[in-house]
């Protein structure tokens, strides 16, 4: 199982803090706690391996299609106004991830990035319905074949730290990777209102091998 750059420092961090701290156990030489801490650690050092894990996928290549930019629970499906760039109705369809779910972002769909914006904000709790206008949050624009698909990394209360490697003008491929949201959140996306949705409220989706919905 390969580990993502995302968790390469964190992980070098993890390793010396358990040096550390097995080396300042052994030396208090109290046996039961010298296992106790090396048990504890071991365990969180495998954690975090286990939440920068990089899945073995093939993703769903359809030029037709809204793939899932993320792995998780569909939380919300409604029809809402979209006031940060498309500035009309759109469906919206989010994604919550938990911190048991890969935390990985990918493209849904192919074209070029044609607007990109970091908005600094709060860490509500990321299935609140305001997280996706007040949270810390990242916004994606991409123009497939002049339809422009609005997608949204969240930060929640837990995940602090949104990675997102697009940047405006980029091409972009479906099933390509967007970023990384640190220890689970959400990721929104807004849609044209005809297009076909393929999910319904509470069904686990799996990022870039899931349609959300088919787009003509």
């Amino acid at each position: 199982m390969k580990t993502h750059r995302e968790g390469y420092i964190l992980l070098n961090v993890t390793t010396i803090l358990f040096l550390l701290v097995m080396i300042a156990l052994r030396w208090i030489g109290i046996a039961w706690l010298l296992w106790a801490g090396g048990v504890t650690l071991i365990g969180i050092f495998f954690m975090m391996i286990y939440f920068f894990r990089v899945p073995s996928r093939t993703p769903v290549c359809d030029d037709k299609a809204v793939i899932a930019p993320a792995d998780g629970t569909v939380v919300i499906v409604e029809e809402v106004e979209e006031n940060e760039y498309l500035k009309c109705k759109c469906m919206q369809v989010s994604i919550f991830m938990s911190i048991f779910n890969v935390h990985i972002n990918w493209f849904p769909v192919s074209g070029t990035v044609e607007y990109q914006r970091h908005h600094h904000g709060k860490y509500l709790v990321a299935w609140h319905p305001k997280s996706s206008e007040k949270n810390e949050r990242t916004t994606i624009v991409v123009n497939h074949h002049g339809t422009k698909i609005l997608f949204r990394q969240i930060a929640g209360y837990i995940a602090r730290r949104i990675v997102c490697y697009a940047k405006e003008s980029m091409p972009v491929e479906q099933g390509q990777e967007t970023g990384f949201i640190k220890f689970g959140s959400r990721v929104d996306l807004f849609l044209p209102l005809d297009a076909k949705i393929n999910v319904k409220l509470g069904e686990k989706v799996k990022g870039t091998r899931t349609v959300i919905a088919r787009i003509e």
